[in-house]
C-alpha cells in the first residue's frame, strides 16, 4: 500500500546544512541544503 503524501513528509529527518551540519530550519521539500550562515545571509529572523 502507498504511503500518505503527507506523512511521507512529516517522516523526513530534519534537514541539515552541508557545510556546517546545522539542521536548517525550513520546509524539508525545499532544494537549498546550505543554511543563512554558511550562505552569509545579511537578512536575519
Amino acid at each position: 500500500m502507498l504511503m500518505k503524501v503527507l506523512e511521507f513528509f512529516r517522516n523526513l529527518p530534519p534537514k541539515k546544512c552541508t557545510h556546517c551540519g546545522k539542521e536548517i530550519d525550513e520546509q524539508h521539500e525545499c532544494y537549498g541544503n546550505t543554511c543563512s550562515d554558511c550562505l552569509g545571509a545579511a537578512y536575519r529572523q
